[in-house]
């Protein structure tokens, strides 16, 4: 490494992953078993999805030993085959986990690689749990230096980001020291991609797999001496300003170890993009104030931040437009009063009821909104207006999901995929997972 290489962002990371162990994130063990029961709910639900089945029809013929199990289903990969699938499963439904600050979806890109790693490789449940805390540090921070700009400019974050996070998990569950870990991270940071304008497609889903089984990449090259500059973040011609961005140090390595970004990290309530969450839960106020009088709406107006607007006013052309649509999850809440996985289908989609109502919304700016904030204003047919504001929506830092609430979407996860595993056997798993010797049973089909 060169002398004015030394202090670079990688060789900061490096020596921080490589020097905490067990006894410094113990404290965040219970948020990081939240996550991953989150993570294996999503993955679940998704496990038959036909992107997920494409994919695999894909990766099988080229995989090497099976060492690593594909969530959900009896099909099993190389390591970085699963980890792929595994992360594409988990993001598929926009169920995932969500670091606000950032609108990092974290466990997809970290966990599945560390889990088929740790299943090839026999590692126990407690490094599995130290390597995602790492990782989801790293990602995290990475994604805190360069927000909002990175993702406003069409970087898709938990793509561009996760491999980072992946990269640095897989070279602490891998032992590596540090200068190798710095040399995994500069490897993640030139295979970085993934774009916005992608993501009503299973194109983004690609880049998502990719980070995951890119930063498992990274990490086995590094064990094999493969090298990096410690400045491919942040330096003169990284990756933050390659991709646009003057990274803001302090967020990128400072206070490392002081506080844990996983410490901010929510679980959906709804399958769909976090911004709209609000919106429906305003929406499910509204509904019972209104009664028996849906069918006297005459408009509803969605007010809210550029970015939900940004993300949501768009025409509905299939279920995946629908989980990015202000116009669809006002339209489900107030109808149905769901807005579950079943309300995001083309069955649901489609419905005459659910289009003519769409088709009364309108979406506004309102710039004194913060993102994550939206206000509802219905005018019936009788002229009279009903209104709602929801600050702080459910599943938020705020009014964060209890462990039986993501326990029980595990459950609904698992029933709408169809999956025969052991429902039962995965929770408990998680719940004692720095006890277990290693995570076969965990990811072993059935009982």
């Amino acid at each position: 490494m060169r002398h004015d290489e030394a202090q670079g962002a990688g060789t900061i990371f490096a020596d921080f992953v490589a020097g905490t162990s067990w006894t410094d994130v113990a404290a965040q063990s219970r948020e990081a078993k939240r996550s991953i029961l989150n993570f294996f709910a999503t993955a679940l639900g998704s496990a038959h999805d036909p992107a997920v089945s494409a994919a695999l029809r894909v990766l099988a013929p080229f995989s090497g030993a099976a060492t690593s199990a594909v969530i959900g289903r009896p099909e099993r990969l190389d390591a970085m085959g699963a980890a792929f699938i595994n992360a594409i499963s988990a993001n598929l439904l926009d169920f995932d986990d969500t670091h606000l600050d950032t609108i990092i979806h974290p466990a997809a890109p970290v966990a599945a690689p560390v889990l088929a790693l740790a299943e090839a490789r026999g590692f126990s449940g407690r490094d599995v749990l130290v390597a995602f805390i790492l990782g989801v540090e790293i990602e995290c921070r990475v994604g805190n230096a360069v927000s909002p700009g990175h993702y406003a400019r069409g970087w898709h974050i938990t793509s561009t980001c996760g491999v980072f996070g992946a990269a640095a998990a897989c070279a602490k569950l891998l032992g590596l020291p540090a200068d190798q870990i710095s040399n995994a991270l500069g490897i993640a940071a030139s295979q970085s991609a993934g774009i916005v304008e992608n993501l009503p497609s299973a194109a983004k889903n690609v880049s998502v797999g990719n980070a995951a089984r890119n930063g498992l990449f990274a990490a086995l090259l590094a064990a094999e001496g493969y090298s990096a500059s410690s400045r491919a973040i942040e330096g003169p011609l990284g990756w933050s300003r390659a991709m646009g961005d003057e990274p803001n140090l302090a967020r990128l390595t400072g206070g490392l170890g002081q506080g844990w970004e996983i410490a901010k990290n929510t679980y959906k309530p709804y399958p769909a993009g976090i911004v709209f969450h609000a919106v429906i839960d305003a929406c499910f106020k509204l509904r019972a104030k209104l009664s028996q009088r849906i069918d006297q709406i005459e408009s509803v107006t969605v007010q809210g931040s550029a970015l939900l607007l940004a993300r949501g006013d768009r025409v509905v052309r299939n279920e995946r437009d629908a989980r990015v649509s202000i116009h669809h999850c006002a339209a489900c809440a107030l109808l149905l009063g769901a807005a579950g996985v079943v309300e995001f289908t083309d069955a649901t989609v489609f419905r005459p009821d659910i289009v003519s109502l769409r088709e009364k919304v309108r979406a506004q700016l309102d710039a004194s909104l913060p993102d994550g904030a939206a206000r509802v204003n219905i005018q019936l047919t009788s002229g009279e207006m009903l209104s709602e504001i929801v600050m702080a929506a459910k599943g938020s830092l705020a009014d964060p999901l209890s462990d039986r609430d993501i326990e029980a979407k595990l459950r609904d996860g698992a029933r709408l995929g169809g999956t025969n595993w052991d429902i039962d056997r995965i929770i408990d798993d998680v719940w004692r997972l720095d006890t277990l010797a290693g995570v076969s049973s965990l990811l072993r089909p059935h009982g």
